[in-house]
């Protein structure tokens, strides 16, 4: 069971993130009322929220997961894959420091949270054009010495693991179609989301509840027959910004 999260209200700078969405600008006030809800989905699962304020020259901060990975016993701080991103984990150990022991990834390594899984005691990393071998590596080691195990994916066509992969109960993973037949997710069940209906793969499972991108009719059908409370959000202003509903909260 989760009991905290850490979520970052948007800035106004926001459109100035990094995109290749082709969807155009976020509305900043639309962003804004999305992210509200998004933090109030979050406190019905039960979860007690620390919202911090925009971070000034960091349009991305708000997409919060990616500066950290956080365990029962430990909180990994990461060296995000872009560099425009790198100056915002200072902010966020700083804030996990009270409740966890702290402890940086190092470079050249990289890691975003948004390339991490975790399943149980296991754990699925994500190498992609933002965690490379040896980030993953340097993370995989630390959730051994902390009693967790690994396996590394290569990620193709997204940005992130956690745009194609996202467990959601019952052992099982909620999956884009072009990797649900990888052997590394073998072990799994899974429900294969349309192709027309693949941005629905980022969704979010909290405490026995399903927080799912408003708009994707036929993966809300496949969900229902979990029996978990499905709670749907318009995520339209952070799509735009290749963001979801994983991105923006920190859950531990």
């Amino acid at each position: 069971m989760y009991t905290r999260a850490i979520t970052r209200r948007p800035g106004p700078d926001c459109a100035l993130g990094i995109t290749a969405s082709n969807l155009g600008p976020p509305d900043y006030a639309l962003l804004s009322e999305q992210h509200n809800a998004y933090v109030e989905a979050l406190r019905s699962a039960g979860l007690d929220v620390t919202v911090l304020d925009p971070l000034p020259g960091h349009p991305d901060a708000y997409f919060v997961e990616d500066t950290a990975v956080v365990t029962s016993g430990v909180a990994v701080i990461t060296n995000p894959g872009a560099e425009s991103r790198k100056g915002e984990v200072d902010t966020i150990e700083s804030v996990l420091a009270p409740f966890r022991e702290t402890i940086r990834i190092q470079g050249p390594g990289t890691v975003d949270g948004g390339d991490v899984l975790q399943i149980g005691s296991h754990f699925l990393i994500g190498i992609s054009g933002r965690t490379d071998e040896a980030g993953a590596r340097q993370l995989g080691g630390i959730l051994e010495r902390n009693g967790y195990t690994w396996t590394a994916v290569t990620v193709d066509d997204v940005l992130h693991l956690k745009a194609s992969v996202n467990y959601v109960g019952r052992s099982t993973l909620l999956v884009s179609e072009h990797v649900a037949h990888r052997e590394e997710l073998r072990e799994y069940e899974k429900i294969v989301v349309d192709r027309d209906e693949e941005y629905a793969a980022n969704t979010l499972f909290v405490n026995d509840c399903i927080i799912l991108p408003a708009g994707y009719p036929s993966t809300r059908k496949k969900l229902e027959r979990l029996g978990c409370r499905i709670v749907e959000l318009d995520v339209s202003e952070a799509r735009k910004m290749d963001g979801g509903l994983t991105c923006m909260s920190i859950r531990f």
